[in-house]
């Protein structure tokens, strides 16, 4: 099969255009949340109401929170992003951070108290007593004190819709599922890419590593033994109540939902049973929540060990070995206490792993199908590659949430692509195959599809926004469905029901190879 010359050409082109457009886009976006703000003279101006409350009434109630912290502007490295350029990037972030905080920690360390800082999300964490609030808010470098919030899982939507099975035993026996096929992943594959040279990283409920699907895939293994340093951290550090214990030394799920969503990135049964989209890539991974339930202390831990994977204890940080896209299939809903003001520092880290290079892919939610309820973090953020779930009559789920996004006042256009998500086999703990539903499933589609791209074209990697370009640039029409939401009918390319369309991805990776194939093999 030969390549044609000119649409090669051409397509180098666009591709140069879009990298060029990316490093101006990237530049203008990522800065928005690492620019410091004026200091707020009332102490009670820089803490969440129910704080504020909590001082008055219960002054030793111990809390814990998440300290935003005003820090000087970083220079952002421009697309495609090397690997000398992410280490100078986070080492601009650990100065400017380790500078900005030393104030704060100082004095909490001296009343006896065990911060944490996160030089990736420029905050602190710590359990301190609602008595210390107004002299942590008094601090002239502190911008907010948050309640460190709870994230939660996105829910299986067979729990509305019961025509849909959950969790029901599954098998594909030599084919693979319906989502990665529907996908055009196997036409991929059979341009010789898989996935290979591709790290895809999940942050989620936790992993069953060794599960036959996964093991293969684990970076941290080699076949013989295993090796979790750098390739696994648990972000659950304390607490009770956890199957997993804290700061597990080896991948553990205690929900399911995270092993399922690995298994539709990279997962592989064998004998034809591709229940992955890019089997060839390997995968590292983070546990954010516990029995489904995270905060945003956890959300920044993760992201952290992503940008800059370390050993077990958190030592000896290696950026070389971060991942080049990373899945989400989770949300930090208003009435757990996201807001407008901690919306900011949870944005911030998802402009800071866009800036350094790497793809954030997040899931609309599952609270559609009324307009603009995708309102929760991550999906809300501009930087988030948010998506969609479409069914197997390529139209969209009632369940999954539309935009556009109001909860910021942004009037933002979400989601940006859809993928399917509904009755999705893939593998889950105790070495089986199951059922899942949901946004939180359509997202590891995209995940894997990005996977592909990169191995595909290795100039993609480092330049997330130029594989979302080649993504919604080459998706399928959604169908049979009729809604305006914000003012966008679904007949119009993009809308705030599908975005631009069911994912292709044949079609975008004939793009970013810079071919269209000649009719008939030569």
């Amino acid at each position: 099969m030969e390549l044609n010359h000119m649409n090669l050409v051409e397509s180098s082109r666009a591709l140069r255009r879009v990298a060029a457009l990316t490093w101006l886009i990237l530049f203008a976006i990522a800065p928005l949340s690492l620019v410091r703000a004026a200091p707020t003279s009332e102490w009670a101006d820089k803490v969440d109401a129910d704080l504020r409350q909590l001082a008055k009434s219960d002054r030793q109630a111990v809390v814990p929170v998440l300290i935003s912290i005003h820090t000087p502007n970083v220079p952002v490295p421009r697309p495609p992003v090397e690997l000398a350029q992410r280490q100078a990037f986070v080492a601009a972030l650990k100065a400017a951070s380790a500078a900005a905080q030393a104030p704060v920690l100082k004095g909490l360390e001296a009343r006896g108290l065990k911060p944490t800082s996160y030089w990736v999300g420029q905050a602190i964490a710590v359990e301190l007593p609602s008595a210390e609030l107004e002299w942590l808010a008094s601090q002239s470098s502190v911008k907010h004190v948050h309640r460190d919030r709870h994230l939660t899982v996105e829910a299986d939507i067979s729990e509305r819709n019961p025509t849909l099975a959950k969790d029901s035993v599954c098998s594909n026996a030599g084919a693979p599922t319906w989502g990665v096929d529907r996908v055009q992943a196997p036409a991929v594959w059979a341009q010789g890419f898989t996935g290979q040279g591709v790290v895809v990283a999940g942050a989620d409920t936790g992993y069953q590593w060794n599960h036959p699907a996964l093991i293969g895939k684990y970076r941290g293994w080699n076949g013989a033994t295993a090796d979790h340093h750098y390739n696994w951290w648990d972000a659950i550090r304390s607490g009770s109540n956890t199957t997993c214990g804290v700061a597990s030394p080896q991948p553990c799920d205690d929900n399911s939902h995270g092993t399922h969503t690995m298994g539709t990135m990279v997962g592989d049964a064998g004998g034809g049973n591709a229940i992955g989209v890019a089997p060839g890539a390997k995968w590292i991974a983070c546990r954010n929540m516990n029995s489904g339930n995270g905060t945003m202390s956890s959300y920044n831990s993760c992201f952290q060990f992503f940008l800059e994977p370390t050993r077990l204890d958190g030592s000896a940080g290696n950026t070389a070995l971060a991942p080049n896209v990373i899945n989400n299939s989770w949300g930090c809903p208003t009435d757990e206490g996201c807001n407008t003001a901690n919306f900011v520092q949870m944005e911030t880290v998802i402009n800071t792993l866009q800036a350094a290079g790497i793809l954030v892919v997040g899931s609309a939610g599952n609270s559609g199908s009324a307009c603009s309820t995708i309102d929760t973090p991550l999906a809300i953020f501009s930087a988030t590659f948010t998506v969609g779930n479409s069914n197997i009559g390529d139209s969209m789920e009632a369940s999954s949430s539309r935009g556009p996004v109001t909860v910021d006042s942004s009037n933002r256009m979400k989601p940006e692509i859809s993928a399917p998500g509904s009755s999705i086999c893939s593998s889950v703990p105790g070495n089986g195959y199951g059922l899942k539903n949901g946004t939180s499933m359509a997202g590891p589609h995209i995940a894997g599809v990005a996977a592909l791209l990169m191995s595909a074209n290795p100039s993609l990697r480092g330049n997330p926004e130029a594989v979302k370009q080649a993504i919604i640039g080459t998706a399928a029409p959604i169908l049979g469905i009729s809604q305006n939401c914000g003012g966008l009918a679904t007949t119009d390319v993009p809308n705030n029901v599908g975005g631009y369309g069911r994912v292709d991805a044949f079609a975008a990776f004939q793009l970013v190879a810079g071919s269209m194939y000649r009719d008939g093999f030569e």
